[in-house]
């Protein structure tokens, strides 16, 4: 899953390096920045990678706080479904 997860920032991000950088405690907003767009880019690749919809009523920052959290939180949305 972080394999994926990782390969997904780094092509919305056109940024190889982040395949040899990113760790499970990589802040996906503050240190691979991702802008708006690219956040809602993410999400959606996210869902189609991994066959989830997220439900936003209980999506929150925390969730994005690093790799690790991030995977956390869709494990949970992969339970749910």
């Amino acid at each position: 899953m972080q394999d994926t997860i990782v390969r997904i920032l780094s092509e919305i991000k056109n940024n190889p390096e982040l395949l040899l950088t990113a760790t499970e405690a990589t802040d996906i907003v503050n240190e691979v920045g991702l802008d708006s767009l690219q956040m809602i880019n993410f999400i959606l690749r996210i869902e189609d990678e991994f066959e989830i919809e997220f439900d936003f009523d209980h999506f929150a920052y925390e969730d994005f706080q690093s790799i690790g959290d991030f995977m956390g939180f869709i494990t949970a949305t992969q339970t749910a479904s």
